[in-house]
């Protein structure tokens, strides 16, 4: 069933919005507002690879390290659908995007100094030099951390609402548009990974070690530095160059807000209650989708660093784990990067999205699967190895082999999704930026439930980071039979709007 058609006749919902006709934009806009997502990834990317570990070493034990994440699902859920609303409104003389666009790039250097200078500030509070945990020192991190995922946010969603205004309706542009800004976002992780498996880069910036940052929080502090730097350039480069001509939006039918009451979250509910079938299936696919992968996403350089390379938090041993697992992830972002490219020729016509994103699925589930054998191949072979070392060379091939394979299926969870949304929005009459929100609960709530049962679900098979993998390999098997059963294509009149036949 097409969404057009699911559409109240003559009755505005709170998700549609009147527009004037949208024009397509010349391919250049299109890339350089993609690629502020290198800038974006860079941060996240050392997120993933490097923060696990470093709040462990300000003394969070780890079933509560994953409580930290839940900032990050917890200001998507409720900045991501704000900022999106307001975008939508938004009339400044500077557009519609790019001033939320602005502000964001800036709370992530302030948040970027509070997380890389924890550490000495917490010590300047009071915070004592040996192992045992620095209350300060992590109230400052926790802090700059909301605020980095807050702001990530609010570059995150006007990005990706600002590609599909530059794409008007064209579905071919639409899905480009998500494809670039995948691999942008696989170009920052590359070089965000590479950064964070590089030992040595605090001799780029020497003020980075001191009495309470050691050479670990230094290489952290340094290659933050780095990220603001790339990211402050890419934005200010796109928001110069790329002026998109504010479009009048209002509701078509002029709703009555309580007094006291932000609009947005009528908007929000209106959008839910109205939402097409379609939509919800989507979101249903995409909410199992991400409760597979928040696991291996959240713990993966945890994974190398006590499963497979047998470390304890703070040993050299579980060190190198992690920096093993970085450079897993830098592989895994090259193979992202060709893959998001690749998807764009692999979907040719609409039928065959729905076969992809369940096939990427089963492989996904397979992958984190795989993560068990590898841990017990690790566990016998240790003893002759001795518990001291690394683990054997065959080991750490098929670890990294691992993490190569799971970039083809994270390439289609990038784009998939949000092509798809952008497309039933454009054709209900959605605002590209609240319709993005309203996705974004679908990505947000599994990694808010993911942060908080990780940790119990983990200690109550004997600790450890496997059986949140597995339990990862059992909702990616169910989000691949939903996609191949449930999941609807996009509707053929996509082809039509598309400047050729097809998906692509």
């Amino acid at each position: 069933m097409e969404v057009a058609s699911e559409a109240k006749d003559n009755v505005a919902s709170s998700f549609q919005l009147q527009q004037s006709p949208p024009q397509v934009e010349p391919m250049w806009k299109i890339i350089l507002v993609a690629a502020i997502a290198a800038g974006v990834q860079f941060g996240w990317a050392l997120q993933l690879s490097l923060l696990t570990p470093y709040v462990q070493l300000l003394g969070i034990p780890h079933a509560w390290a994953a409580i930290i994440w839940l900032c990050g699902p917890i200001s998507g859920l409720l900045v991501q659908p704000i900022i999106g609303y307001y975008s939508d409104h938004c009339t400044s003389r500077f557009g519609r995007r790019r001033p939320f666009i602005g502000s964001g790039a800036g709370l992530v250097a302030v948040a970027v100094f509070l997380i890389g200078f924890a550490a000495d500030l917490g010590h300047a509070a009071g915070d004592s030099l040996g192992k045992g945990p620095k209350p300060r020192a992590i109230t400052v991190f926790v802090v700059g951390f909301w605020i980095l995922d807050v702001a990530n946010n609010m570059l995150q969603g006007p990005c990706r609402a600002f590609l599909a205004d530059l794409s008007g309706e064209n579905a071919r542009k639409m899905s480009t548009a998500n494809a670039l800004f995948s691999f942008f976002m696989a170009i920052g992780n590359v070089l965000g990974y590479a950064a964070g498996s590089y030992t040595h880069l605090y001799k780029v910036f020497p003020f980075s070690k001191t009495k309470a940052c050691d050479l670990y929080c230094a290489n952290l502090k340094s290659c933050f530095f780095i990220s603001v730097a790339l990211l402050l350039t890419m934005t200010i480069l796109a928001l110069t160059l790329v002026r998109k001509t504010a479009t009048v939006v209002a509701p078509k039918q002029p709703t009555t807000v309580k007094k006291g009451k932000i609009p947005v979250f009528g908007e929000l509910f209106g959008a839910l209650k109205d939402l097409p079938r379609t939509m919800w299936i989507l979101m249903l696919v995409t909410c199992l989708n991400w409760v597979a992968w928040f696991p291996f996403l959240l713990f993966d350089t945890d994974w190398m660093g006590k499963e497979v390379y047998g470390g304890n938090v703070g040993t050299k041993l579980y060190d190198q784990g992690v920096r093993a697992g970085a450079l897993g992830l830098m592989i895994n972002s090259i193979v992202l990067g060709f893959a998001s490219l690749g998807v764009q020729f692999l979907v040719r016509r609409p039928r065959q999205v729905k076969k992809l994103w369940g096939a990427v699925n089963f492989l996904l589930a397979v992958c984190l699967a795989m993560t068990v054998l590898i841990t017990k191949l690790t566990e016998h072979g240790r003893p002759s190895t001795g518990a001291t070392k690394s683990p054997l060379v065959g080991i750490k091939v098929g670890a990294l082999a691992l993490f190569a394979v799971l970039g083809i299926p994270l390439a289609v969870t990038h784009i998939i999704p949000f092509a798809l949304a952008s497309i039933f929005s454009s054709n209900s009459g959605s605002g590209q930026g609240l319709s993005l929100g309203v996705l974004n609960l679908a990505i947000v709530i599994p990694q808010m439930v993911v942060s908080v049962a990780s940790g119990p679900w983990n200690e109550l098979f004997g600790g450890g980071n496997l059986p949140a993998f597995v339990l990862g390999a059992a909702a990616a098997a169910v989000s691949g039979i939903l996609s191949l059963v449930m999941l609807p294509s996009p509707p053929d009149d996509v082809a039509t709007k598309a400047a050729v036949g097809g998906f692509h």
